[in-house]
């Protein structure tokens, strides 16, 4: 039968066996020494971090060289001499791109098929919510252990903890949202066990004749000099109060990357101005002994005049839809009701203490 009287729906399995034999022969083994060959440069920086022998990385390269000089015509990388980077083909690079984009779509589709089957819980964190994380596993760890779940904790920074959930990278996340006393609409497809809320300062090292205290109010930020994280909490905290285009209607004297970095340059004195940061970080910093040369830091109690009225939700999030999925013997059903026990003794305590 001519090719163009074969039935489009026996394609695919002719294409399927067509394959070449070089392509056949490839392992997943061979492209991700591929790949590290491609972000380390050589075979012997690439052996290293296998924890293989230089030969035994060079016999794969040689292996998928032949290969695709064989059905392509060009081989996928080329020696520059010694001390020199491989240099890769466009056949390599494309190869390189491809191997990248497998790899990680068979990891994603291996580490969904173990989640679903209770081999495998992925838990993001913030620094700050790290404890909540650990006192429910310690809680769940006896069941979860004997059933040799693995678990793994992974550190998220607040401005990506939401995306993450969403994307299904994590099971479960514990941080820190901007909130309202009503609610927020995020929250609607989500399990939620609240830790505590709480509201925003100002960590300063301005002087009280430059910005008098105890309090300021948050319609007045926009005559502070203001120290602004790129994304995240503060950012949409701004965001709430002053639009998307807050940079235009405020003063903003240095973009930061993380609060660390803030409360370093405010102390060194190379920028003067306020830092909003949570009540917890803000106690934290203020008052404590500067080294020499720095600047004391202060807080100053933001009063939020505008709308909507923001707060702090620190918290553990997990999906509905996944807590219903499963049933109350999955680990991660196990782990929230971990979650909700945790949550319950650190409250009592927290009411024990005030």
């Amino acid at each position: 039968m001519p090719p163009s009287d074969v039935p489009s729906h026996h394609r695919p399995l002719d294409d399927l066996l067509d394959c070449p034999a070089g392509l056949l022969d490839t392992t997943f083994d061979q492209l991700r020494t591929l790949l590290v060959v491609h972000e380390t440069g050589s075979a012997l920086r690439a052996a290293r971090v296998l924890g293989r022998e230089q030969s035994s990385v060079q016999k794969q390269l040689d292996t998928l060289n032949r290969n695709c000089q064989a059905m392509c015509g060009e081989v996928l990388t080329l020696r520059q001499g010694r001390g020199k980077d491989y240099l890769f083909t466009p056949a390599g690079e494309d190869a390189a791109r491809l191997a990248r984009e497998t790899l990680g779509r068979w990891q994603d589709a291996v580490h969904q098929s173990r989640r679903r089957l209770g081999r495998m819980l992925t838990v993001g964190t913030t620094e700050f919510t790290l404890p909540i994380v650990s006192r429910a596993w310690a809680r769940a760890s006896a069941d979860l252990g004997a059933r040799e779940v693995e678990f793994r904790a992974v550190h998220v920074r607040t401005k990506d903890m939401w995306a993450r959930l969403e994307s299904n990278e994590m099971d479960l996340v514990c941080g820190t949202i901007v909130s309202t006393p009503e609610g927020d609409r995020r929250l609607r497809d989500h399990a939620v066990v609240e830790y505590a809320r709480g509201r925003a300062m100002l960590l300063t090292n301005l002087a009280e004749d430059e910005l008098p205290g105890p309090r300021a109010r948050t319609s007045a930020l926009a005559e502070l000099p203001l120290v602004v994280p790129a994304a995240g909490l503060i950012a949409d905290f701004l965001a709430g109060w002053y639009g998307a285009a807050f940079r235009d209607r405020l003063n903003v004297v240095a973009d930061i990357d993380d609060v660390h970095y803030g409360r370093s340059l405010l102390r060194s004195g190379f920028v003067r101005g306020c830092m909003i940061v949570t009540e917890s970080i803000g106690r934290r910093t203020a008052g404590g002994p500067a080294e020499p040369g720095e600047l004391p830091l202060r807080t100053v109690e933001l009063h939020d005049d505008l709308e909507p009225r923001a707060e702090l939700m620190t918290g553990a999030f997990v999906r509905k839809a996944d807590l219903e999925r499963y049933d109350d013997g999955h680990p991660l059903n196990l782990l929230w009701a971990a979650v909700h026990e945790d949550a319950r003794h650190y409250l009592a305590g927290r009411r024990a203490s005030s």
